[in-house]
């Protein structure tokens, strides 16, 4: 041992000494809902703690819903079950889901998306690593603020280059399709990822604006990379003609040569987050790339969880439990964006989308106007929501830890029943109300 690492061990404080290190091994952050979990998990939160309110939490509550169809409870393990799936999935759930775009979304139109079109993976953000390691050395925008873990996943796969994109709240988080035409060539943007509707705004690019990004991104070829995960949770009235589904596969005039690449799954639009079966729909080219990086990644979704998908995602039962999603869950929105405005929240546009509220604390008393100091004094309360500043995604932090804009901000989630609603806005008004 050299004089100099002796001194160092020597100089280990107690503590220090009983946790060992690895210089192999970089600190990996948390993603903002395990960061905000974890805290409150040093202060005697659970899962099953009935006293705590997790409004921070990613999922929709997977009860019974009325009007949706049963829940899946039982799942029958068959001999065949025991092998591995295949990488990208299943054929029969894949030609399931291209059918189940194909009716719902591309009824008229002589391109149809087939099996070819689908790969299955094992959760939401396994699909997106699996789209970000097959991405070559290009730009690849992304858009501020958005979910928290892309930010890590922007990093680590160092063949491309993030460019962040700012969104305005003075805009209502507005990002039009002469805006991507801007920031494509001014950029050099080869592919852009977006959650639609965004996580944590809320807001939702539908309609002819929608298309209007699809026609940007054929002309111009780039990329246009759509994570869909709460695509049945819409609220825009303009979109209730549509099923209250908004999605790119209405717009894609050719399947297999627009440069458009959908992600969704069980996870939040059918409410079996447990479940970890996600999709890609993507050209075959793209899908046959996403397979070559999920041999090597992750190796496939689980087989019985697919074969038992497919008994649910007819496009009558894919309806009706949107349908049962969206009279509930519109209950609850109207419940806590009204909770939170009366409480001194400010919002700057209303969620049009996903099952959260984007709300920001500049308003409240001084100890509390900051999303951080707001978390930490709610977790006493035994109530966790997520700070803004973990949806200021900047992978490598190259922007040196400077203050986020969305420091004031909070994503509280309505994914939780209305009685914990209820009881969290309570606490709320506890907390302001101390810290007058």
């Amino acid at each position: 041992m050299t004089a100099a690492r002796a001194k160092t061990q020597t100089n280990l404080s107690p503590s220090d000494a009983a946790t060992p290190t690895f210089s192999a091994f970089r600190e990996v952050p948390k993603t903002g809902v395990i960061f905000v979990t974890s805290e409150a998990s040093k202060r005697g939160f659970s899962p099953s703690a009935e006293d705590w309110c997790n409004l921070g939490q990613g999922m929709p509550e997977a009860d019974e819903l009325p009007g949706a169809p049963p829940r899946v409870t039982q799942i029958p393990i068959l001999p065949g079950d025991q092998e591995y799936a295949p990488v990208n999935g299943l054929w029969e759930l894949r030609e399931t889901i291209a059918s189940l775009y194909n009716e719902l979304f591309r009824r008229g139109m002589g391109s149809k998306y087939s099996a070819e079109n689908v790969a299955i993976s094992s959760g939401g953000r396994t699909s997106l690593t699996r789209v970000a390691a097959a991405l070559g050395h290009i730009n690849l925008g992304h858009f501020l603020p958005d979910y928290t873990a892309y930010e890590e996943l922007l990093d680590v796969f160092r063949l491309f280059s993030p460019m962040p994109i700012l969104l305005e709240g003075d805009r209502s988080y507005q990002f039009t399709g002469a805006d991507l035409r801007r920031e494509v060539l001014g950029r050099g943007l080869a592919a852009a990822l977006i959650s639609n509707p965004s996580n944590p705004t809320g807001k939702v690019i539908g309609g002819s604006d929608l298309a209007d990004w699809i026609a940007v991104g054929r002309e111009l070829d780039c990329t246009l990379i759509f994570d869909e995960f709460y695509s049945h949770y819409v609220w825009r009235p303009d979109l209730a003609a549509q099923g209250g589904i908004s999605t790119a596969a209405r717009y894609v005039e050719d399947v297999d040569r627009d440069p458009v690449v959908i992600l969704d799954g069980l996870t939040k639009n059918w409410r079996y987050p447990g479940w970890r079966v996600t999709w890609t729909v993507a050209p075959k080219k793209v899908i046959e790339s996403i397979g070559s990086a999920g041999s090597f990644l992750d190796g496939g979704a689980a087989r019985p969880l697919q074969r038992k998908a497919i008994e649910f995602l007819s496009p009558e039962k894919t309806l009706a439990e949107t349908a049962a999603i969206q009279a509930e869950f519109g209950k609850k929105r109207t419940r806590l964006l009204n909770g939170l405005r009366d409480l001194g929240f400010t919002i700057d546009a209303p969620p049009e989308g996903t099952f959260y509220v984007w709300a920001s604390a500049q308003h409240l008393p001084p100890s509390i106007n900051e999303g951080m100091s707001f978390f930490r004094a709610a977790l006493e309360r035994k109530v966790i929501a997520v700070p803004g500043d973990f949806f200021d995604v900047d992978p490598g932090k190259r922007r040196g830890g400077r203050n986020s804009r969305f420091r004031r901000h909070l994503r509280f989630s309505f994914g939780p029943t209305m009685s914990k609603l209820d009881l969290a806005l309570a606490r709320f008004a506890e907390i302001i109300k101390a810290a007058q």
